[in-house]
């Protein structure tokens, strides 16, 4: 008799977990899923791979995109600052050609989208919607027809600035460093910008820009703006995330932003637990000294996975973003194909139905992970449209 209670008990313990399963992946399957900001175009469209098939190396294809219920990907246009200090205006387009190149390669599963009117007419054909992103001022060169040029083309927002200083706004990284406070911030001409792309509706997008910068821009807009891939400060104080006062300011001026996957946004303790972890695998010949990025790509499989940052690390700064700002201001921006490591089990694009169990389990309600998942990018889309 005990037997038999104990087997039915065990039994409908399976049947709830099969119908939890399920109810997650209904529920991912029933929402409008965007990406904000993701680095496939240099990381392999730009090098000739063929994301239309399956690849045996990065986090994204189509195929995985589908898996994954992305309806909605941001293409991140980016070159390095240092590498492009001349002709990054052709090195943008030229991305934007082979973007371009892989959607007709693929029309069948992808189309441009350079309006959210667009977006919601590819959406009901079925196809993934592709937004084009550009990360880094320095591909515009300073001209403001350049950025007419690349809104043009489907540039739905400009990242300011990457890791270095553009000469008319200053950058996180830079301003992490010493800096005259003169030469922080927005120039006049940097204004200009903003104003401009308050006009064409193209987002300002404060990922990478400094401190400084960030509330120019603020004072400058008449738009909400976003941060495309960042996380807390709070919780992770690194240079790339936002601090409490900006978070506030951001909420203010009805903005969004981007949690991004990358493990050294997320959890401060991953670079010190990387390097033990590549001393553990490497012994003596342990060179720590390398870029994360070098020593991660050479761990085994289940290293990489114990340097990995927890999921539960996402799931705090989502926790963390929510009650600073409010369920309407939080986003994705994977940062996917730019970053070396991601969540455990989060860790390509096919992934993401697990953010929505995540998410799910923690608590949030459909509508709430519906905003968080892709409603609340399109909003502040739409309102700079407006």
């Amino acid at each position: 008799m005990i037997k038999n209670l104990l087997l039915m008990g065990l039994s409908m313990l399976s049947l709830n977990r099969l119908a939890y399963s399920q109810d997650y992946k209904q529920v991912h399957a029933d929402m409008i899923v965007v990406d904000g900001h993701n680095d496939v175009i240099y990381a392999s469209i730009f090098q000739g791979k063929d994301i239309g098939q399956r690849l045996n190396s990065g986090a994204t294809d189509i195929p995985r995109l589908k898996e994954g219920g992305v309806d909605v990907q941001v293409f991140a246009v980016w070159s390095d600052d240092a590498k492009w200090k001349a002709g990054a205006f052709a090195h943008a387009n030229a991305q934007i050609d082979a973007l371009e190149k892989m959607i007709t390669t693929n029309a069948a599963e992808i189309a441009l989208a350079k309006s959210t009117a667009d977006i919601e007419a590819i959406l009901k054909i079925g196809k993934i919607a592709a937004v084009i992103g550009v990360e880094g001022g320095n591909m515009i060169e300073g001209s403001i027809d350049n950025l007419v040029q690349l809104h043009g083309r489907g540039a739905k927002y400009l990242t300011l600035t990457w890791n270095y200083n553009v000469p008319w706004a200053s950058c996180a990284a830079m301003e992490s460093k010493k800096m005259d406070s003169k030469a922080k911030g927005l120039t006049d001409h940097g204004k200009a910008i903003i104003r401009k792309m308050n006009q064409l509706g193209m987002l300002v997008d404060l990922s990478h820009g400094g401190e400084q910068t960030f509330y120019d821009v603020l004072a400058v807009s008449n738009k909400p703006i976003l941060v495309s891939h960042s996380n807390a400060h709070r919780l992770c104080p690194h240079f790339r995330n936002l601090k409490d006062e900006q978070l506030e300011a951001l909420k203010k001026n009805g903005g969004v932003i981007g949690v991004n996957f990358y493990s050294g946004f997320l959890d401060p303790d991953y670079e010190k637990r990387l390097k033990k972890i590549y001393k553990k695998q490497f012994g003596k010949n342990a060179d720590t000294t390398q870029s994360t990025w070098s020593m991660y790509e050479q761990l085994s499989k289940e290293a990489k996975y114990e340097a990995d940052a927890p999921l539960s690390k996402l799931l705090d700064h989502i926790d963390y973003l929510v009650g600073k700002v409010g369920i309407d201001h939080i986003a994705v921006g994977s940062d996917f194909d730019g970053i070396e490591s991601a969540p455990q089990g989060l860790n390509d694009v096919s992934k993401f139905p697990l953010l929505t169990k995540a998410l799910l389990k923690r608590g949030y309600n459909k509508a709430d992970i519906a905003k968080i998942m892709g409603l609340n990018f399109l909003r502040i889309l739409k309102e700079n449209e407006e």
